[in-house]
């Protein structure tokens, strides 16, 4: 697609080289922004520019639009989004399509006529084909048909990327796009009935563990693969993507190492300490057999994860007994 010609010319803006430089984080108080500020910050960044949404509703274009004709950010990150597990996405379809559009569409064109440099915009896995090969290329984009449950929430980071690329083509501007695995750590969310499986599994080990209890019952056989990354790797390829990448095609983000549920459930057991038995429903469905992206790309590059399973269980365990039990 000639994408190759102007990279060159686009990948000049270097993210590391000025730490005093504006930077805006959109969605800095979510699981994937507040690390993405923490890594900031521990880099030496000076001038990251923080709006809540009640200082800043991304969905309304004027005050979006003002916001940025007034900071001018020369760098962007959008991790602001509207997320939900299946039930969410089931019951608020609209929501997920309309906010994320806005939110996404509003940033990405005011960072543009605001002259940013450069724009990263985070998507996740569920864009790929509900039967894309594994483990998941970039390429397996627009292959097939999404999975019904979250196409709305897909299809919007599916047009976030388009926009970027759409960007890029016409204005030849840096603008470039990451697709993350499943992710935990600090400021997940641990509900009881619309979190992911990590953090719910850890929610319920630590209740029984609390109580007493002799047996936690999880769903299924637990022979299925997933691959977790944690945040805080999430947040060093973040900077790795604004600092090294410039390029039209999105990059998945994944740590590589495929996990079973049931080893998943061994581990946390063991991280949380409780002492009772692990009893697997095998009544239940299991879901996919396996989900895993190809992010040999990145690799390439030159950037890895760095935390493995079990120190970012230990990590994030600390981080729910200080801040989410006690609260």
């Amino acid at each position: 697609m000639g994408s190759q010609d102007n990279n060159a010319a686009l990948s000049s803006n270097s993210f590391l080289a000025d730490k005093s430089a504006k930077v805006f984080v959109a969605g800095h108080r979510g699981l994937v922004g507040s690390a993405i500020v923490r890594r900031l910050t521990q880099l030496g960044f000076t001038n990251v520019i923080l709006r809540s949404h009640s200082e800043l509703d991304l969905t309304r274009q004027a005050d979006v639009e003002a916001f940025f004709a007034a900071t001018k950010p020369e760098f962007v990150i959008v991790a602001a989004a509207k997320v939900g597990g299946i039930h969410a996405n089931n019951t608020y379809p609209a929501d997920f399509i309309s906010i994320n559009l806005q939110i996404q569409t509003n940033i990405i064109d005011s960072a543009h006529r605001n002259g940013a440099k450069k724009l990263l915009f985070l998507g996740s896995s569920c864009i790929y084909p509900k039967f894309a090969p594994q483990p998941i290329p970039e390429d397996a984009l627009l292959t097939g048909p999404l999975e019904p449950t979250n196409e709305w929430y897909a299809i919007a980071k599916i047009a976030g990327i388009k926009m970027c690329q759409a960007y890029r083509i016409q204005y030849k501007w840096d603008a470039i796009s990451g697709m993350p695995t499943n992710l935990y750590g600090w400021n997940d969310n641990f509900h009881p009935e619309n979190s992911h499986v990590l953090p719910a599994l850890m929610r319920r080990f630590h209740e029984a563990k609390v109580k007493g209890a002799k047996e936690v019952v999880v769903w299924g056989t637990g022979s299925p693969l997933r691959e977790f990354l944690h945040v805080d790797d999430l947040a060093d390829a973040v900077v790795f993507m604004m600092e090294k990448y410039s390029g039209l095609e999105h990059l998945n983000v994944g740590s590589g190492k495929e996990v079973t549920i049931k080893e998943l459930a061994e581990l946390m057991k063991e991280v949380v300490g409780f002492e009772g038995d692990l009893v697997w429903d095998t009544t239940k469905p299991d879901g996919t057999p396996r989900k895993l992206m190809d992010s040999s790309k990145l690799a390439g590059l030159g950037w890895t994860a760095k935390v493995s399973l079990k120190d970012g269980l230990v990590d994030t365990y600390k981080w729910y007994e200080e801040n989410v039990v006690n609260v």
